[in-house]
């Protein structure tokens, strides 16, 4: 019980405020331009949460919202892409992601987990593939903030 893997968890500093920073996790649109090719997001807890990739792994992540907290946080549940769906789809699921925002001297920290890994070679390769994923869609994430706040 205590001797699961730990969690995913990347970071970046982004010098905007925080409401701009959670649309970015809840507004559609928005989430098109950076993190996958569409998305449907209703921002309440046990809202909608789903995001359809098109590149490197074609598939759709049917998640629920299930944390929400203005200008702080977001979670929410997550199907991995067929490679890794016969151990982390659920019902239940079997992994959560959470963004938190914390203020910090040059902004705002984002901090992303993702959690709920298991044991085993199956789970390192969808850990692995998962972290690989969030490390660069979050950089991404930052790049995009700023060009539309800077240009």
């Amino acid at each position: 019980m205590f001797d699961e893997p730990d969690p995913i968890l990347i970071q970046v500093t982004i010098p905007l405020p925080p409401p701009m920073i959670l649309a970015g996790f809840s507004d559609p649109k928005q989430l098109a331009a950076w993190l996958c090719a569409s998305a449907e997001v209703e921002p309440r807890i046990g809202g909608k949460y789903e995001l359809t990739f098109t590149d490197e792994a074609s598939f759709t992540s049917h998640g629920t919202v299930t944390r929400l907290t203005p200008e702080v946080d977001i979670g929410f549940t997550w199907e991995a892409p067929s490679a890794y769906a016969a151990i982390m789809n659920g019902p239940p699921f079997a992994t959560n992601v959470y963004v938190r925002l914390q203020d910090s001297p040059e902004g705002v920290d984002v901090t992303l987990e993702h959690s709920g890994w298991k044991k085993g070679d199956d789970w390192e390769e969808a850990r692995s593939w998962h972290f690989r994923l969030w490390d660069d869609r979050l950089h991404r994430f930052k790049d995009y903030l700023l060009k539309a706040a800077y240009g």
